[in-house]
């Protein structure tokens, strides 16, 4: 029989960004002080993940000229009217209040105009410069001291260990808990708890070029779906314009974030041509993420590309004291590479950033699963079809809050849940299978071949051709999948580990693919080549896909227009049907 050692804690929380972190503040704040919350983290607490990451900001409405309602329609605007309107209102609200208390409970230091005033600076999409920042670091900034925080509180942190899958109780009706693996010392937990919370930041990383810390592989978002969650929207997926090329290094895919464009940075084709003027004249560089990276993709696939196929960031007519004074960290960046933001053109491509889709939530975080929350990333509605820059931290914050808040008010209303152990032995007996294959699979090999489908077939423009022959490799790659073998022990067994972090990713990224294949429409960050045009008429919808008895089903429901109606306001063109990308020979 499977070995592990049984524990249990109130609140279990997955995930230790910003949305699980602000998550077990909140309910720390709101539950009696003899209440357990851990906290597992895949990696080091305040050390990983993707807030950390985060440079360009944090949207917010702090100027009197500026305005919730203003915030508000620029989010719904950025998501093509697929946001869930209450969600994203929930968001804009919340923004400013979240700056107070980082500012003046947690000692966030964000950067101050001449008259003192926290400096605002913009972004793409916005009809008001609200981008609040710390330099181009904000993320590191934000995650310090909320680490430095919670290190104070009752809260226990699991580092440096993964939750393999949520535990149902004996019954079968939601989350028990979950199990769990210490990857220091190769031994499993099952954690029981009374509610849990996924906040484990989604999969962009399914993409050969990424910009997402790789520990992200939509560990949340296939546990919920394994355990019959709804997602919505997956087909949803933002590919950052301005991701860095730099050869083979780690580097290429991370984000060279719009504030510069927003500070005034121009981008041209291998030609010399600002070629958002033919895509976007009235915006140009300060577009929605969507667009840029759309039209930068044709001018690519038009053979109008840089060298290393690419297009060329050019900041140099800033002055190269302006950029390293407000873009430090990316100009450092650059020149460890051999490039140099502040005096010369680099070369940028877009990078898989972003999964505006995810599960299907309410307000307070709560998914159609009894018990299980989720929260950030791994959660869809908030941003629609495309995000606003500044945006995503606003999202893992307040939605953060929101599930900590509700966990700590119905912390009374569930037990400590009963666990299946016949379910946990199961479960252990399906990953530790490679350990005992003397040969098979490389996964590595595998991970390389899903990330190259994903890129080619589910990439920044996509057609029905295309999105089929992704779905065939799929399946493919999960009958690799079974057959992969691992050599080594359990304990800190990094390819293990990876073969964990392909499972999930094979799940996200055929939701991600049926879902394409499913909306027949360009919208957003979603652009079919053979469907060229957002389809009002037939998909204002959002797609759903839920695990069936036969395997992923899809389904659509038309977007409920709880607060504006398309018609009441005006949206971004969409990218011309010129130069419409051929699929290869």
């Amino acid at each position: 029989m499977a070995a592990y050692e049984e524990r249990e804690t109130d609140i279990l929380i997955v995930g230790a960004g910003g949305a699980g972190m602000f998550a077990a503040l909140y309910a720390d704040d709101n539950t009696p002080d003899d209440t357990d919350i851990t906290v597992v983290v895949k990696k080091l607490a305040g050390k990983s993940g993707c807030t950390r990451m985060v440079q360009g900001g944090y949207n917010a409405v702090l100027h009197p000229e500026d305005s919730i309602d203003r915030h508000y329609e620029d989010t719904i605007k950025g998501g093509k009217f697929l946001n869930d309107q209450e969600i994203a209102r929930e968001l804009v609200e919340g923004a400013p209040k979240i700056i107070r208390k980082l500012e003046n409970e947690l000692g966030v230091f964000f950067d101050r105009d001449e008259d003192g005033h926290i400096h605002q600076k913009p972004f793409a999409g916005q009809s008001f410069d609200r981008t609040v920042h710390k330099g181009d670091l904000t993320g590191i900034e934000i995650m310090t001291k909320l680490r430095d925080e919670l290190l104070t509180r009752d809260v226990e942190f699991l580092e440096e260990t993964r939750a393999i899958d949520i535990l149902t109780d004996e019954s079968g009706a939601g989350a028990a808990g979950s199990l769990l693996l210490d990857m220091r010392r190769g031994e499993f937990i099952a954690m029981a708890s009374r509610m849990t919370l996924l906040a484990t930041g989604a999969g962009a990383t399914m993409y050969n070029i990424s910009t997402p810390a790789l520990e992200k592989s939509a560990d949340g978002q296939a546990m919920a779906y394994r355990r019959g969650a709804r997602f919505q929207d997956m087909e949803m997926m933002q590919f950052h314009p301005t991701g860095l090329l730099a050869g083979d290094t780690k580097l290429t895919g991370g984000v060279i974030e719009e504030g510069i464009r927003g500070e005034g940075a121009h981008l041209y084709n291998g030609e010399d041509e600002r070629f958002l003027r033919e895509y976007a004249p009235e915006t140009m560089e300060r577009s929605c993420r969507d667009v840029v990276s759309i039209a930068s993709y044709k001018e690519i696939m038009a053979g109008r590309g840089t060298e290393n196929g690419g297009v060329w960031l050019d900041a140099t007519h800033l002055g190269a004291d302006v950029v390293e004074e407000k873009f430090p960290g990316m100009t450092e960046r650059t020149r460890n590479v051999g490039q140099d933001l502040s005096n010369t053109r680099v070369e940028v491509s877009p990078t898989s950033h972003y999964h505006m889709g995810g599960a299907v939530i309410d307000e307070q975080c709560h998914s159609d699963v009894p018990r299980l929350f989720v929260a950030g990333e791994d959660a869809g509605g908030a941003h629609g079809a495309n995000r606003l820059g500044g945006n995503g931290v606003v999202d893992s914050t307040v939605l953060g809050k929101c599930a900590g808040e509700a966990m700590a008010e119905e912390f009374h209303d569930h037990e400590i849940g009963d666990i299946s152990h016949s379910q946990v032995t199961d479960i252990i007996d399906r990953v530790t299978a490679p350990l005992e294959r003397e040969e098979g699979e490389d996964i590595y090999e595998l991970r390389e071949d899903l990330e190259m489908t994903m890129w080619e077939c589910v990439g920044v423009v996509r057609e029905e051709s295309e999105l089929e022959e992704s779905l065939d490799r799929i399946e493919s790659y999960k009958e690799r999948l079974e057959r992969v073998s691992v050599p080594g022990s359990k304990r800190y067994n990094l390819t293990w580990n990876e073969v964990m972090d392909v499972r999930n990713l094979i799940i996200a990224a055929e939701m991600v693919a049926r879902s394409a294949l499913f909306r027949e429409e360009s919208r957003g960050a979603h652009y079919r080549n053979d469907f060229p045009e957002p389809d009002d008429e037939n998909w204002l919808a959002n797609v759903y896909v839920q695990q069936g008895d036969d395997g992923m089903e899809t389904s659509r429901e038309d977007v409920r227009f709880t607060r504006i109606h398309p018609s009441e306001l005006e949206v971004e063109p969409t990218i011309p049907n010129t130069d419409a990308v051929q699929g290869d020979d």
